[in-house]
């Protein structure tokens, strides 16, 4: 009980309250979306998995996570998991919506890629944590890439672009991070815009040019152009205090497309007003800041590029889908971290959650 109580102390309290806080705006505009369809089965799911993943969380922060930083073929035994995860989508996973996204087991899914990304992120701050005095030479940069490569792809053939684009930006910002040189990244940079290039030409679905077109050119309102103009109108409604829980219009009245996932911040902008999305936004500051501090604090390059790698992937989800939202980004199915519905995402954020706080607990023993 004594043990209980000083690990409980070491846990950096503030990061775990912003992250309910900000699960707590995600559950009440599911409970709104619920009301709007008269059926609450997802608030119900969503909660429990909340319960689940603060409860992962809480468990992992007892181990020590220098078990993963000094076991490398754990970390590799792990990854060919994952992308075994991944590949087993084309064989086994049902086809939901037009696509094999998800392996369904019971009434719950699970998507591998939240698995992928944590893994990824563990393994590249294990590559880059024992080689950063070498990032001058070019073979680290093709080696780690090489390992974003295999479930990237795996995850653009899902198809999923939003998720392959995440793991992208997640490798791109630990290079720079571990100090890549400019001429490097200016060829990536080259190299991105090159196979965007290719991409859109001959590997995009035509729904996924189709929202690029829209995004471009916004006049098909009744089209392709829907999402983005009720997400405007959704957004411009909430005025400084908001419609109200569960009174926004183009969620009741069922105008608002994908309202518990992609376009969940449209709910809470309508209902909320921008009094609740300054709030919202002040949480995800001090979020991403406890990360970061945790960073800044850590004694040694793996548990740094753990949470930098983390802080990421947040900033990056929370970045393109309120861009989404706003109409200043296309839609590429990306959902809002701690926010949108969906059990696999929130428990792998609440899991990585747990090992930075194991990485605070370990430093104060």
């Amino acid at each position: 009980m004594r043990i209980s109580s000083i690990h409980f102390k070491k846990l950096d309290w503030v990061l775990i309250f912003s992250a309910v806080l900000i699960s707590a705006f995600g559950l009440a505009g599911i409970w709104s979306t619920s009301l709007a369809k008269g059926d609450f089965s997802n608030f119900i799911k969503q909660l429990i998995f909340f319960g689940v993943g603060f409860s992962i969380m809480i468990l992992i922060s007892f181990f020590d996570y220098r078990i993963l930083r000094n076991n490398p073929y754990l970390i590799l035994v792990l990854y060919f998991l994952s992308l075994a995860l991944l590949a087993g989508l084309q064989f086994f996973a049902p086809i939901i919506r037009g696509t094999r996204g998800w392996y369904k087991i019971g009434f719950i899914t699970l998507d591998p890629i939240e698995i992928a990304k944590i893994i990824l992120i563990i393994l590249l701050a294990k590559y880059f944590s024992v080689r950063h005095v070498e990032m001058y030479k070019l073979r680290h940069i093709l080696i780690s890439g090489l390992y974003v490569i295999l479930p990237s792809a795996l995850i653009f053939i899902k198809p999923d672009l939003g998720g392959a684009m995440i793991l992208w930006l997640m490798w791109i910002g630990v290079l720079l991070v571990s100090g890549i040189k400019l001429k490097h990244f200016l060829i990536l940079f080259i190299s991105f815009c090159i196979v965007a290039g290719f991409a859109y030409g001959f590997v995009l679905e035509p729904y996924q040019k189709e929202r690029i077109t829209a995004f471009l050119f916004p006049y098909d309102v009744l089209g392709s152009s829907w999402s983005q103009t009720q997400t405007k109108i959704s957004i411009g409604s909430g005025r400084i205090f908001g419609e109200g829980l569960g009174q926004g219009s183009q969620v009741q009245y069922g105008f608002l497309p994908e309202p518990h996932t992609d376009f969940i911040f449209s709910v809470i902008s309508q209902e909320w007003g921008f009094i609740g999305v300054l709030v919202f936004f002040i949480l995800y500051l001090v979020l991403i800041w406890r990360i970061l501090k945790i960073a800044i604090e850590s004694d040694s390059n793996f548990p740094r590029l753990f949470a930098v790698g983390f802080a990421i992937v947040l900033i990056s989800q929370f970045l393109f889908n309120i861009g989404m939202n706003l109409v200043l980004l296309p839609v590429v199915g990306i959902y809002l971290p701690f926010v949108s519905y969906g059990g696999s995402g929130l428990i792998s954020n609440f899991i990585s959650l747990g090992i930075l706080q194991s990485i605070r607990a370990t430093k104060y023993n």
